[in-house]
């Protein structure tokens, strides 16, 4: 049990247009990819894999923050 008390917390963007490897698994923010090959995929194996699919986002009224100095993470509704 942790004696924080959470008082610094920081806001947690909701996840919008995710993408995932259909080889590898991975997620990543579609802003984030550069190139439009999986960067796990060519870093791990050395291919350039260009299967993504898109993750819907989970329509949910819950907010979560993260506790920045015991990282823990809080979901309110």
């Amino acid at each position: 049990m942790t004696s924080c008390r959470h008082l610094s917390l920081a806001l947690l963007p909701d996840k919008k247009n995710m993408l995932r490897c259909r080889h590898c698994h991975l997620t990543i923010n579609a802003d984030d990819l550069h190139e439009r090959y999986c960067p796990e995929c060519y870093e791990v194996h050395g291919r350039k894999h260009y299967d993504f699919e898109t993750i819907e986002a989970a329509e949910t009224e819950k907010v979560r923050y993260r506790c920045e100095q015991c990282g823990v993470i809080i979901e309110t509704e």
